[in-house]
């Protein structure tokens, strides 16, 4: 039986390009220019999916979606528009839109888009063990990490790989917030990507886009930041974490610049996560396996990676009162795990650099509910949620930064004193490992 498509755009033009594709792919497909049309037409032919322009004279997108979903409440409509905003994109997920698409229309991606909507709402996935390895894989996953090195007497044998099933949401989602050092009003829209995606950060305003990956590094002072071109991803590796944990390969992120900070944690992104649910793909991805002892010495900081058969990390913290010493064995197990134990763990500084946090123009989103503030002798404005929370959050930060290569590690991390800086150095040093692999 054809499956039905209505299309609610007032451009001519675009509404007759995709109108031919979806033709061609086997759909019956209806067209109208106003929201009063697509009222009544969605009455006449009860469509199986309806792709709804936001911007219409009189009646507007968002309008005909309220009332599309009081009519049919699982109807499965799907948001285009060429001039969206965080906000916008928010309101119509929201309100039950399906998904969110941007002008121009990528016919690929509304093609894949379409075909989801139709499967419609499915049983979240379990999470499934590693996968036996297969022959071949595509060049952008190359093969397991491997080192050479002139202290040991003979080359260690080498670690089993193995391939996970890479990942997705089932949906797109949104997230609305204020970015710790821009204090701007900002926000996400998370959209599901195809395999060998990877995780992509873009403004909501153009079509340039950053990878989440370490040759886009631009700045770790403070927080973890890209660039690539005029795109620019500031302080993202609470939600990085987050992809870490859960696994997610393939994403899109849109933003303005810099992600939210919440509440200071990443409870708010596992949250997201897991409100948009979580889908395998048929790819898979090979995990770095480290086989070789490494480290990165700076001062009195330093970071080891040595081999393991799990991602774990022991971190150990050295401030003054009220902090003091604190250290923790923490290992990735799964994603309910890092949830109760290492999300909640909110951003923390000294009330002594505030000042020059803000000579800097850093520290403008930092509130007294989204920041643990510290001075010489107390926690100033908050509870604590664990007695450890500071070690907690340096490890959140550095399962973060240990994803910018978007593939999952395995092995032991002990770290001293670090921060972003030492965590993408050391994240190199893993990288020159798989280029040397590659080469060799």
């Amino acid at each position: 039986m054809e499956k039905k498509v209505l299309i609610v755009d007032d451009e001519e033009r675009v509404v007759r390009s995709i109108a031919g594709v979806l033709e061609d792919e086997g759909f019956k497909v209806a067209t109208v220019k106003s929201g009063e049309e697509a009222i009544d037409t969605f009455q006449k032919i009860n469509p199986d999916v309806i792709l709804l322009d936001i911007w219409m004279p009189g009646m507007d997108g968002i309008e005909v979606l309220k009332r599309l979903k009081t009519m049919v409440p699982d109807c499965q409509v799907i948001m285009i528009s060429g001039h969206a905003t965080i906000s916008t994109a928010m309101a119509a997920v929201k309100l039950g839109a399906f998904d969110f698409i941007e002008k121009p229309i990528s016919l690929d991606v509304l093609l894949r888009t379409i075909h989801r909507a139709l499967q419609g709402p499915r049983e979240k996935l379990e999470e499934e063990p590693a996968r036996e390895a297969i022959s071949e894989m595509n060049e952008t996953y190359p093969q397991t990490l491997s080192f050479e090195t002139a202290i040991l007497e003979e080359p260690p044998k080498k670690k089993s790989a193995s391939f996970i099933q890479q990942r997705t949401l089932k949906k797109s989602v949104v997230l609305y917030g204020t970015g710790l050092h821009s204090g701007m009003k900002t926000g996400l829209l998370l959209q599901p990507l195809p395999p060998h995606s990877g995780i992509l950060f873009g403004n909501i305003s153009y079509d340039e886009v950053v990878p989440a990956h370490l040759d886009y590094v631009q700045t770790t002072e403070f927080a973890t930041c890209l660039k690539k071109g005029v795109a620019t991803a500031k302080t993202i590796e609470h939600l990085m974490a987050v992809l870490h944990a859960y696994r997610i390969t393939n994403l899109m992120v849109k933003m303005i610049e810099e992600i939210p900070i919440m509440d200071g944690s990443a409870l708010e992104f596992c949250k997201m996560i897991e409100e948009a649910g979580v889908e395998e793909q048929e790819e898979r991805v090979q995990e770095i396996v480290i086989d070789r002892r490494l480290e990165v010495v700076h001062k009195n900081k330093s970071i080891v990676v040595e081999p393991a058969e799990t991602f774990s990390i022991r971190f150990f913290l050295d401030y003054p009162p009220p902090i003091g010493q604190q250290s923790l064995d923490f290992v990735l197990e799964d994603r309910e795990t890092f949830k109760e134990q290492i999300a909640p763990a909110r951003t923390f500084g000294f009330l002594k650099d505030i000042e020059m946090l803000e000579r800097m123009g850093l520290g403008s989103g930092g509130r007294l509910h989204n920041f643990i503030l510290v001075d010489d002798e107390k926690i100033v404005n908050t509870e604590l949620r664990f007695v450890d929370e500071f070690v907690r959050h340096k490890i959140l930060d550095l399962i973060g930064d240990f994803y910018l290569l978007n593939r999952p590690i395995r092995g032991r991390v002990t770290a001293r004193l670090t921060g972003h800086t030492e965590n993408i150095a050391m994240m190199r040093k893993i990288k020159e490992g798989i280029v040397g692999e590659e080469k060799s």
